[in-house]
């Protein structure tokens, strides 16, 4: 099997970003929406929110993963980080999501002063669910009707990791 290299996202890899998110499975399990323009995806690369990092996932150098990660900007939330992620449908079950968040939970106890890292998933994403909680997330609430997925509302969980004392 080839190896896994994480990296941050360059302008070049908008158009794999923009494939990634175009496909069913990631779509259907983020908040993203069918028909969005390749600039969106340059525009994300090339002018980053302030706080973020940008990680992508490459097998044999093609991206097949990215990973966007969130400081938040108050200074009473600046120990807190948010993230979303997906994963290239051909990629699934290949330790990409593993990859992604082995580097950012890295990034978060050793090099960002986060103390606490924290995302929503649909509750009936069980894959990304086990690979949260394989990284210590635990759910902290449910939102009902969270989000329009399919022409009908779904619930997301809330989670949360606290880094490791």
């Amino acid at each position: 099997m080839s190896e896994i290299v994480v990296r941050h996202a360059e302008i070049g890899d908008a158009e794999a970003l923009h494939q990634i998110y175009s496909q069913p499975t990631p779509q259907r399990d983020t908040l993203q929406i069918p028909h969005t323009p390749l600039k969106m995806w340059v525009d994300r690369i090339a002018e980053p929110k302030p706080g973020s990092r940008n990680l992508v996932a490459c097998i044999d150098g093609k991206v097949v993963g990215q990973l966007m990660l969130t400081v938040e900007p108050s200074p009473r939330r600046s120990h807190v980080a948010t993230f979303g992620m997906g994963v290239d449908s051909n990629f699934h079950g290949r330790g990409v999501a593993s990859a992604l968040m082995a580097a950012m939970t890295d990034l978060c106890d050793n090099w960002l002063r986060i103390d606490r890292i924290e995302l929503t998933v649909f509750t009936d994403n069980a894959p990304a669910l086990a690979v949260y909680r394989k990284f210590g997330f635990e759910v902290e609430g449910t939102g009902r009707n969270f989000g329009l997925r399919d022409g009908k509302y779904v619930d997301a969980h809330f989670m949360a990791r606290l880094k490791p004392v």
